[in-house]
């Protein structure tokens, strides 16, 4: 069976991969592209582990077929880090222990960031609306919506331009900053399931 080539925007660069034509987003995003963020969870569309944004809508990777994306723009989980700075969500999840495994806060993050970019000031019931389509297992949701209501205030503060931006990846905030910034770079960005050595655990 030939390969599908498809052309498509993931996380702002301009993208062309070839793959399976049975192959699901999901499985592009992990096995053609190493974007491991987005997690195998049921692959039923029942859990939400596999949320990411097309053309800025949350969808199930796993129930969305990847030749479907030609011409589409999307965004996982790595794609919320501008410029070395982790984005008020992410800071948020991790500053308020919204994040325990970190298995399912990808789609948490994406989610609340399309909720985010459509509503600037949801209410608690618009954030557990939008949220409810993703499951947490250990943490509880108590903290999730607490992150995202954090994570409001945070990015309507002013900013002060004082702050120098830590690349990502570096090593350098946990270095700078201790183990609660290293929990940025770990469970909140969902690293801690990506694998070592090119392995891309389920």
């Amino acid at each position: 069976m030939p390969n599908a080539h498809v052309a498509l925007t993931i996380n702002g660069e301009p993208t062309e991969v070839a793959f399976a034509p049975y192959k699901t987003l999901l499985e592009v995003l992990r096995e053609d592209l190493n974007l491991c963020g987005t997690k195998h969870g049921c692959e039923l569309g029942e859990c939400g582990a596999c949320a990411v944004l097309l053309d800025g809508q949350p969808v199930l990777s796993c129930l969305v077929i990847g030749i479907d994306c030609d011409g589409r723009i999307v965004t996982t989980v790595e794609g919320l880090v501008t410029g070395g700075r982790l984005h008020p969500l992410q800071e948020t999840f991790a500053d308020l222990g919204a994040a325990q495994c970190g298995y399912c806060t990808p789609a948490f993050l994406v989610t609340a960031k399309a909720l985010l970019d459509e509503q600037a000031h949801p209410t608690r019931d618009q954030i557990r609306e939008a949220l409810s389509g993703v499951l947490c297992r250990c943490t509880g949701y108590q903290q999730i919506f607490e992150a995202v209501e954090a994570a409001v205030d945070r990015a309507a503060a002013p900013d002060t331009g004082t702050a120098e931006a830590v690349p990502y990846g570096s090593g350098e905030v946990e270095r700078r900053e201790g183990p609660v910034a290293g929990r940025r770079e770990s469970a909140v960005l969902g690293h801690r399931f990506s694998g070592a050595g090119g392995e891309k655990p389920r």
